[in-house]
């Protein structure tokens, strides 16, 4: 007897019968679909799981603005590769609540479309594959050229970027990027977080699970590796 063909199969075969823009999104949703699946098992085991088994890249975080219904999971590393999937975390900035700023890039079109709806004081929880729960306010954004972002990767603070292409609606790649600023205000954990001894769930008390965060702010200059991110 023929085996079911799941429904995301259905999906990614069905992917052939859209032009070249709705196979983009397509695939862009479907792949934040398995993503899903794999932070929560990652999120579980406290072990990284890639989405699908040739995958050079995996989850290592979970972004959302609640406030505008928003929510996108975050690859290692922000490759060309990883970007067609997801949010991509910029290679040698720090870890989501981890002194430093943390950088995640996405393409305008898709994963960080949702940035154009944000505006300043909204809150943006990020929660770690190892059940790290950090919770950011948005404090200030900028257009700025890819070269001369602003951004200091090293800051004594605890800082999140959400990086994007600008002009949010444009087709064509080109020199600018859409920056937004967001400070640490609480830490907590993950409900579904392992507590093994060493773990984030383990050193924090369930009974606090938002710590307020002292805030600071120190920017030089960080420069993109990506020049044509869409």
């Amino acid at each position: 007897m023929p085996r079911l063909i799941s429904p995301l199969v259905l999906a990614l075969i069905g992917l052939i019968l859209f032009g070249d823009g709705a196979y983009i999104h397509a695939k862009a949703w479907l792949a934040q679909v398995l993503l899903a699946r794999a932070f929560d098992r990652s999120i579980a085991t406290g072990q990284a799981v890639k989405p699908w088994f040739w995958a050079d890249t995996w989850p290592v975080a979970r972004i959302e603005v609640k406030r505008i219904g928003a929510s996108a999971i975050v690859l290692q590393g922000a490759s060309g590769q990883a970007l067609a999937f997801g949010p991509g975390h910029v290679q040698h900035t720090a870890d989501a609540g981890e002194r430093g700023t943390a950088v995640y890039a996405a393409h305008r079109d898709t994963h960080f479309r949702f940035l154009r709806n944000v505006v300043i004081g909204d809150i943006i929880d990020v929660t770690r594959r190892d059940g790290g729960h950090f919770r950011y306010r948005a404090d200030s954004s900028a257009v700025v050229r890819f070269d001369a972002s602003g951004i200091d990767a090293r800051t004594q603070g605890f800082e999140l970027v959400l990086a994007t292409c600008w002009p949010f609606d444009a087709v064509a790649p080109g020199p600018e990027r859409y920056v937004l600023h967001a400070t640490l205000i609480g830490a907590g954990i993950s409900p579904t977080a392992p507590t093994t001894r060493g773990s984030i769930a383990h050193s924090t008390t369930r009974h606090a699970p938002w710590l307020p965060v002292q805030r600071t702010r120190h920017r030089t200059e960080w420069r993109s590796t990506k020049k044509n991110n869409r």
